[in-house]
């Protein structure tokens, strides 16, 4: 080990002016064992630096580098693992902790003593050592550094016999004094003895010297130490006078003290007036109420413009004294309290005169109205009066009163709503219940009056409310003359007259339903619709701004919403029409408000709609596309609305009633019966789905619920389908083929004329079904026109197919030339021009008129004889060759006696 200290000294730690102190051989605990040294160092440059350094050997093996190095004082603690017993393990404690295993425990003790030396003699911050035998921390002797030489080596401690026997090198001053000596003294070298008696020589001399030197200088000495005794004196006497002059201003500090005393006073006390004054300043400031505004909010007119504007300003600056922040402790003064209890009295006293003023205001402003609305329906008071007929007189427009004055004059007071709502909840509260209860008194009047007239209006030009009972959408007819369970299908030409399964949904005929009693109740539901929702979007309106409510809100809220499926169509409906809701907001509010306010609106809607579904089913049409549109309109405003709510309620009535209409029609679809008596032609169901297709279509222009439509339309029209195939099975004057035919072509011509896209499949199956009956229909009626000749060319075709060539065929005993001659002479052109003309008048007796078919189905007929005759004629050709055996009649009798027929009828 002393070698590998030697070498570490001269090879890395001399070149760097250091000292190698001690040295321990370790590896890192708990890895691969990697020897390395950890190294205590001290430099030999003053001021000192201790240092704790790792050398490790290079990978080559043959030098050693320094890879690490630690400042001694940056080391915190030593842990030594166990005092008493023997263990190679310690912790280093610097920025982070090192665990290190010592080759030896010996190598291990001497290395933590010298640390502690090391940290005794060169730290001011002591170095905490934990688990360390007593025994290696030895004291050190008090030594100054100032004592050592230092172009000495010096040792860690007395005890330590290796750092004082160690070679210590010379500094770079104490070899030139050498060089120098040596130099004078070419001998020294071969002759030690002789040297050393030369420098003991000069040694005497040089202390003989000294001797002499002090001698001759005890006379001066003398001289120095009477001027020492003589500045002792004077000294002295400069301690006296200091000492008088310190008594002179021990007095005037005292008095400087006492001086400074009282300024602080004086200081402090001009403080605390300026706090005192600021505190009084912020109270004067804040909590004075102006005389003027005091005499407001006492006597101030709140009928006024400018008695309204002093008050809600008095109320303000009232507002803001109550509202100001009081600093700590104010709120214990007695004059803070009394003025706390005087704005709460005025306050009090506004609010209670604001409250009944406001009370009074509503009271004036409702009876003047009640009165106008007396007078204007004053038919209540006369006995037997006409009310269709007074409201009709009174009601020329049908128009709802417009509420603006009364809003322009409340909206004066919405400042002092707010300030209401801000100060005293409880009479605002009231206030708003007032308020909801006289309006809502007063739009129920006004509302029932608007729709009475609108009643009137509806079934005034009616004449289906004027002649029948109404008793619902689906209900009977007073004094109807045939029922819709037994519908008899007339002949074509009256037809048109009798009751129909489509057109009769609220039991009416198709001639008491016109047009124009259609368009004048579209545009009377329009018009209420149009009056409506100005009406509660101006309400909801004034509420928001008369009672500061908060109407837009985030869109991210729910409202509480159930959907309703009818017929696969989805529907939105709100439950704030029935349980009233609990308000969570102020948005809640004015939609729970508008509800009460506006309770009438939903049923007297509903009556209408009832009403309207009464008069003429198809009304539910025009209602459903306004009632969308405006649906629409309102939730492009606002969703949660109380109009958007109320119209998506009542849209639900009214998509049941077109759900009901629909299912009313294929109903009375599946129930219709066909007479025996009577031929079918266009059955009149098919020709009311046109009717009805025609009148959706131009309602549903562009409607936004166009969905609803197209599914009712595929409804429809299948069961239209349904019922022609039922009809035509039960038919027995009309044969089947032609009853399909006939409604099937109609069918087709009407969906190709109105283009409606979402029946093309079923345009398409119409026509496939009227082509496949109209071929089935002319092979059945058409037959075998040449009976005979028919059966005698069958057997012909049997033969070839049994194996026998078609040129000898003819020499078959039934079928030879002979044979086939007697069977065409049977059909003279006569006979079958004859054949033909009873043909065409079954094929006209079949045919009805409207769909104009005969010539069609007869040009089909044609077609399929000659398509015959030609079959025959290559039969004859292909087994009778070069017989010269031909028909009676050619193709172009064929077509002359056709068309002979055909204009002769």
């Amino acid at each position: 080990m002393t070698a590998i200290k030697h070498a570490l000294q001269r090879d890395i730690f001399t070149p760097n002016d250091e000292r190698l102190l001690s040295i321990v051989n370790v590896c890192k605990a708990g890895k691969k064992k990697r020897n390395c040294f950890l190294c205590a160092t001290v430099t030999t440059e003053r001021p000192v630096q201790v240092n704790v350094v790792k050398v490790k050997k290079s990978d080559k093996g043959d030098f050693y580098k320094r890879q690490t190095a630690w400042a001694l004082r940056d080391l915190v603690v030593v842990d030594a693992k166990d005092a008493v017993k023997e263990s190679p393990e310690f912790d280093l404690h610097f920025d982070k902790v090192y665990k290190w295993v010592a080759s030896s425990t010996v190598e291990k003790n001497t290395f933590i003593s010298c640390i502690w030396k090391l940290n005794q003699r060169y730290l001011r911050k002591k170095i905490d050592f934990i688990n360390v035998s007593s025994q290696l921390l030895e004291e050190l002797p008090k030594v100054a550094e100032e004592s050592v030489p230092s172009g000495e080596n010096q040792s860690v401690a007395g005890g330590d016999e290796e750092a004082v026997d160690e070679y210590q090198e010379l500094n770079a001053r104490e070899e030139q004094d050498i060089e120098i000596m040596m130099e004078g003294c070419e001998y020294a070298i071969a002759n030690a003895e002789a040297f050393a008696e030369k420098l003991s020589r000069e040694l005497q001399v040089l202390d003989g010297a000294n001797i002499q030197s002090i001698m001759a200088s005890e006379k001066q000495v003398n001289i120095l130490m009477k001027l020492l005794d003589e500045a002792l004196k004077e000294v002295d006497q400069i301690e006296l006078k200091l000492s008088s002059y310190e008594e002179m201003l021990q007095s005037v500090k005292e008095q400087m003290d006492q001086i400074s005393e009282s300024n602080h006073l004086i200081h402090l006390s001009n403080t605390n007036n300026v706090k005192l004054l600021s505190e009084i300043e912020f109270l004067v400031n804040h909590m004075d109420l102006a005389k003027g505004h005091i005499k407001a909010l006492q006597e101030g007119d709140l009928t006024s413009s400018r008695g309204i504007e002093a008050c809600t300003n008095a109320a303000d600056a009232l507002l803001q004294c109550m509202n100001v922040a009081l600093r700590p402790g104010h709120d214990m003064l007695h004059a803070v309290k009394q003025q706390q209890q005087r704005f709460s009295d005025l306050r009090e006293q506004f609010a209670r005169r604001l409250a009944s003023h406001l009370n009074s205001v509503f009271v004036q402003q409702f009876t003047q109205t009640f009165l106008q609305l007396y007078n204007r329906s004053s038919y209540h008071s006369v006995p037997g009066h006409d009310q269709s007929s007074t409201l009709a007189q009174h009601s020329a427009e049908l128009t709802l009163p417009n509420h603006h004055p009364f809003h322009r004059d409340l909206l004066r007071y919405a400042k002092l709503m707010e300030w209401l709502k801000n100060t005293d909840y409880g009479k605002y509260e009231g206030l708003t219940k007032n308020y909801m209860d006289y309006l809502s008194r007063l739009y129920e009047r006004e509302i029932k009056d608007f729709f009475e007239v609108a009643k009137i209006k509806m079934t005034g030009t009616t004449r289906e409310g004027k002649k029948f009972g109404l008793h619902g959408s689906s209900g009977k007819l007073t004094g109807s003359t045939s029922s819709l369970n037994k519908l008899s299908v007339q002949s074509s030409g009256n037809r048109r007259s009798q009751s129909s399964s489509l057109l009769d949904m609220g039991n009416m005929s198709a001639s008491d339903l016109d047009v124009a009693d259609r368009t004048k109740f579209d545009k009377i539901f329009e018009q209420v619709l149009s009056e409506l929702e100005p009406l509660c979007l101006a309400e909801q309106d004034f509420i928001s701004k008369f009672f500061k409510l908060q109407q837009h809100q985030s869109a991210s809220g729910t409202t509480m919403n159930e959907v309703e499926e009818t017929d696969g169509v989805a529907l939105s409906r709100s439950y704030t029409s029935g349980v009233p809701q609990t308000v969570s907001s102020e948005k809640d509010m004015i939609r729970q408000m508008m509800t009460k306010i506006f309770r009438c609106i939903e049923p007297e809607l509903n009556n209408l709609i009832a009403l309207g579904d009464k008069i003429d089913s198809f009304n539910s049409l025009y209602m459903l596309v306004k009632m969308s549109h405006h649906v629409w309109t309102a939730q492009n405003v606002d969703p949660a609305s109380f109009l958007s709510t109320t119209l998506g309620n009542v849209l639900v009535t009214v998509k049941r009633n077109f759900d009901k209409c629909i299912s009313n029609q294929m109903k009375q679809m599946d129930e219709v019966k066909i007479s025996k008596k009577s031929k079918v032609g266009i059955l009149p169901f098919v020709a009311e789905f046109e009717e009805f297709a025609a009148l959706a279509e131009s309602i549903f222009k562009n409607a936004e619920r166009r969905g609803d439509l197209d599914k009712a339309y595929i409804k429809l029209i299948r069961a239209v389908f349904d019922s022609v195939e039922k009809v035509a099975n039960e038919s027995q004057k009309t044969p089947r083929d032609v009853v399909m035919m006939e409604n099937f072509h109609h069918i087709f011509a009407t969906l190709s004329r109105l283009k409606i896209s979402c029946l093309e499949a079923e345009k398409k199956e119409a026509k496939q079904k009227y082509t496949d009956h109209l071929q089935s229909y002319v092979i059945y009626s058409l037959g075998q026109p040449l009976e005979k000749l028919n059966h005698f060319f069958e057997g012909v075709e049997a033969r070839v197919a049994q194996g026998i060539r078609e040129e000898e065929v003819s020499y078959q005993l039934a079928f030879n030339k002979q044979e086939l001659r007697k069977v065409i002479k049977e059909y003279p052109g006569k006979e079958v021009k004859k054949g033909l003309d009873n043909l065409y008048k079954k094929v006209d007796k079949h045919l009805c008129e409207e769909e104009n078919l005969l010539q069609v189905v007869w040009h089909s007929m044609q077609d399929e004889f000659i398509r015959q005759y030609k079959h025959f004629e290559g039969l004859i050709a292909r087994c009778y060759p070069g017989s010269g055996i031909t028909m009676e009649f050619t193709i172009q009798d064929i077509l002359d006696y056709c068309s002979s027929i055909a204009q002769s009828h």
